[in-house]
């Protein structure tokens, strides 16, 4: 078995760990052995009594480790297997390797999975590799080969898009690009509830698509048909096709990058849809609202992350606020708003109080009809109930 550097916990501090929560946080630490470096894995132990109790990688920063084991094994490429082969077992069991209705879902989430700092989705026969972590990102290479002994010759590719996830200091010298197989196009069509959208796993948002939201598009059908509906922030147009198969009247889309647009206009034509009852506008959203005089019968608004750390939570909180606000002034009396938060840092009490801030500011009577999350693709471990990033509310607007 190696031998890792040692990590020691002040004994007050060890609770969490205790408790199987997969992060350290610096202030925790007592005293290290072996002069660990960013992305080395590391042991952690008891201080008082020199007890195990977990192993992960180590970072400079606020979480200091992030914790991938509570046994204390070899980390080897068995190790890596068994794993991969846990999450697979997890998609397997939900039907995603074999549904023949969709063939992109998440392999692994992170802290979800049991390995922090790591996403890993499927695109049919590809799979898209992100590290968000540097211990992750140090052995790409140990992942590849795992998710390759698991699906076999079901998958053509393996890449790897880490540039934008790392840590700038490190990514400044990591170039992306295939761990497995090269292709000449890095463009693919994926199948999502009978939806066709077509991806770039290289040039696109994320790691190509936003498979979180697959079960809330779904959803979304429910309430559309008939409707006028417009999907603010709407990328490559998940909303809204789902929204135009469903018989939707008219479907607005926005969002601010023209890319995104011309990507949505190529899933209205691979999905054989009438484009004459679809408009999309490249703008910032909120200008879209308060220039525009329409109301909607139905309304997404599905933003980015308005914040990544607790410093920006309270920014976050005022936007979010201030473009739901102009939403319900757009929404048709009797309309639905399914309304969306994905940053973390941002739980779900917060989130529902700033949409009763917004329609008390709206004058709007709003009632709560269903609350909205991730699929179960992106499980969240009990353990670690900040895994729960996505949040969303179905709502009535009088």
């Amino acid at each position: 078995m190696n031998t890792y550097p040692k990590i020691y916990l002040h004994s007050k501090k060890t609770g969490a760990l205790r408790r199987f929560h997969p992060w350290v946080f610096s202030g925790a630490i007592s005293k290290k052995e072996g002069n660990p470096t960013d992305g080395d894995i590391v042991e952690v132990f008891d201080q008082k009594n020199n007890r195990f109790l977990a192993t992960g990688h180590y970072h400079k920063g606020s979480i200091a480790i992030k914790i991938f084991s509570f046994e204390q094994v070899a980390i080897d490429n068995a190790f890596w297997v068994a794993k991969f082969q846990k999450a697979y077992d997890v998609r397997a069991a939900l039907g995603l390797p074999e549904a023949p209705n969709t063939n992109a879902y998440r392999l692994v989430h992170g802290e979800g999975d049991g390995i922090p700092g790591l996403i890993v989705d499927i695109y049919n026969n590809i799979a898209v590799v992100q590290a968000h972590t540097i211990g992750m990102h140090r052995i790409q290479e140990q992942i590849a080969q795992a998710i390759q002994k698991i699906y076999g010759d079901r998958l053509i590719a393996i890449y790897s898009k880490s540039k934008a996830t790392l840590p700038s200091e490190y990514a400044k010298n990591v170039t992306d690009g295939y761990l497995l197989g090269k292709q000449e196009t890095s463009i693919t069509t994926i199948v999502e509830n009978d939806q066709k959208f077509q991806i770039n796993w290289e040039t696109g948002q994320k790691t190509g698509f936003f498979l979180d939201q697959r079960n809330n598009r779904q959803i979304l059908t429910k309430w559309v048909k008939g409707k006028t509906v417009l999907n603010a922030f709407c990328y490559s147009g998940g909303f809204s096709i789902y929204a135009l198969q469903a018989g939707a009247k008219l479907v607005h889309s926005v969002d601010a990058s023209a890319k995104a647009i011309d990507l949505l206009h190529e899933n209205l034509k691979i999905n054989n849809l009438d484009d004459s009852k679809h408009e999309g506008y490249v703008d910032d959203v909120l200008k879209f609202l308060k220039n525009n005089t329409d109301t909607y019968e139905v309304m997404v608004l599905d933003p980015p992350a308005y914040a990544k750390t607790l410093a920006k939570r309270h920014r976050a909180i005022q936007g979010y606020k201030r473009l739901n606000i102009e939403g319900l002034k757009h929404i048709a009396k009797g309309g639905i708003l399914f309304t969306f938060s994905c940053s973390q840092v941002v739980d779900r009490k917060l989130f529902y109080n700033t949409i009763v801030s917004a329609a008390i500011e709206a004058k709007r009577q709003v009632r709560v009809l269903g609350y909205l999350t991730q699929p179960a693709d992106h499980p969240v471990s009990i353990f670690h109930p900040e895994g729960s990033y996505l949040k969303g509310l179905v709502l009535y607007v009088e």
